[in-house]
């Protein structure tokens, strides 16, 4: 076992229970004035009744229980967490000091432009940065996720064959895809066609040949896909593509792989999104702060959304006066805390860093697939990119599963991978160590998925029923999935 990785863990009780009547966690002196009902000072809408079994604290108890339940997170600043295709890396705190100074922190978005050249010369500068990595010619940064990213590059999409009057009712998906693309291509109105990977987890060519036709929209394709490999044929799929009419989406989450090394543009992709907050800084994760964006090239440039951030003789501006834009896509332009997170990083890498970071993205993932090869079953035995996709198939025979590995792990003081996606790989791990994680915290994650495959192989039962260390053993996930109890109930 992986020693110094576990501490302390109380018997937490609920605040329901820590409550005792009168205890307050506040006290106020005497009023020198007479007191007033509260309905001739605040409206009747505004005034709330008692609550019934509202906790009664002191101050130090309230801190003392959030402080103690936040010990029992886990996150990127206190370990891996080596979620594939999510890039859970490290982020500098230096770039969330950067976003709260107070110049930016309270700033208004509606405030007059004479009022926010500095914030308008933070989008504008970030936008020439992301079309200068990714290649493409325009960005906008009003999308606030991954998600956001596919459904507007798909209504850009769109709005490009209407205003051609064309009529394209198709979008093709590979069988790897993020789970979100063919939502996202369903919500903006086409039928989605699943494309069968080959036998390398890569674009079965001759299977595109023989389904694009004239009704196709567009590709939407993930490179690196989410096997961790790179499409090697990409230009003959862009060329596949455009020769029948139809345009390339580029999920863009896997960016953290080619920055500084190849550009998208230059792939022939028509447009792509960007997670800021995955590949350029912002911590990612726990329902937010998210932000994106998306870029295309010259030919989409029209259908933006609006406003886009211009530079003109009065200094930067919003330019509505589009008429040709898809609209608007967000409320205000987009998370401005994230862009300025994402610019500090971008500056202080420089173009060489971000380079670095891909170069060392690949490394790691490569470290760990040589590593772990024949102790855990790889579908796809070929060198990846900056995430890799075992299998559980050698546990499998004795009744060990995917699902039981991860959950061992956390017993090693580990998050556990992605697992169960991929979902062309029957019991996927999904392994992105990212570029931030050290050899030595590499080789100490490879040591504990050694160490389950030796129990694996000798006790299965006591993986099977992990994890044994952490604050709440083994869940019945079937029975919390089909009745949740979403109230407390003293």
């Amino acid at each position: 076992m992986n020693q110094g990785r576990s501490s302390l863990v109380r018997d937490e009780k609920l605040i329901f229970e820590l409550s005792k009547p009168g205890r307050q966690g506040y006290s106020l002196p005497k009023l020198d004035l007479s007191p007033q009902p509260l309905e001739k000072l605040l409206p009747p809408s505004y005034i709330r009744d008692d609550i019934a079994g509202f906790p009664e604290v002191s101050e130090v108890e309230v801190v003392r229980h959030f402080t103690r339940l936040s010990t029992w997170n886990y996150g990127i600043d206190t370990g891996l967490y080596p979620l594939g295709s999510c890039t859970m890396k490290y982020n500098p705190k230096v770039n969330e000091q950067v976003s709260t100074l107070e110049e930016f922190a309270i700033s208004h978005p509606y405030q007059p432009e004479e009022l926010s050249q500095g914030n308008l010369k933070v989008m504008k500068t970030l936008e020439e940065f992301l079309a200068e990595i990714t290649g493409m010619d325009r960005v906008s940064l009003q999308v606030v996720a991954g998600a956001h990213g596919e459904l507007v590059g798909l209504m850009l999409i769109r709005a490009y064959h209407d205003f051609r009057g064309e009529k394209k009712t198709k979008v093709l998906i590979p069988d790897s895809a993020h789970g979100t693309n063919p939502a996202s291509a369903y919500f903006a109105g086409y039928q989605v066609e699943e494309i069968p990977s080959n036998s390398e987890g890569r674009i079965d060519l001759d299977h595109l040949r023989q389904v694009v036709n004239q009704e196709v929209a567009a590709l939407m394709l993930t490179n690196p896909n989410t096997l961790g490999l790179f499409e090697e044929e990409i230009l003959q799929i862009a060329e596949i593509i455009h020769h029948s009419g139809g345009l390339i989406y580029c999920d863009g989450a896997n960016m953290n792989a080619l920055m500084g090394i190849a550009k998208p543009g230059d792939m022939g992709i028509d447009v792509l999104h960007l997670n800021l907050h995955k590949t350029f800084s912002t911590p990612h994760g726990g329902g937010g702060p998210g932000g994106g964006a998306v870029a295309v090239n010259r030919a989409l440039e029209p259908f933006l959304p609006v406003p886009l951030v211009e530079k003109g003789d009065r200094g930067y501006y919003l330019n509505y006066d589009r008429p040709n834009s898809i609209g608007k896509v967000r409320s205000f332009y987009g998370n401005f805390a994230v862009m300025v997170k994402a610019l500090a990083y971008i500056l202080t890498m420089g173009g060489e860093g971000l380079r670095l970071v891909s170069e060392a993205a690949v490394v790691n993932a490569n470290y760990i697939r040589k590593k772990l090869a024949g102790i855990y079953h790889l579908p796809y035995d070929l060198p990846n990119m900056h995430e890799v996709v075992f299998s559980d198939k050698i546990q499998a025979a004795k009744g060990v599963q995917t699902i039981d590995i991860a959950k061992r792990l956390m017993d090693y003081g580990f998050h556990p991978p992605t697992i169960y996606f991929p979902l062309i790989v029957h019991g996927a791990l999904m392994i992105e160590p990212t570029e931030t994680e050290s050899i030595e915290e590499l080789d100490a994650f490879i040591e504990a998925m050694k160490s389950i495959a030796i129990e694996a192989e000798e006790n299965p039962e006591l993986v099977r029923s992990a994890p044994h260390l952490t604050k709440v053993s083994r869940l019945d996930e079937v029975t919390a999935a089909r009745k949740p109890v979403l109230r407390w109930q003293p």
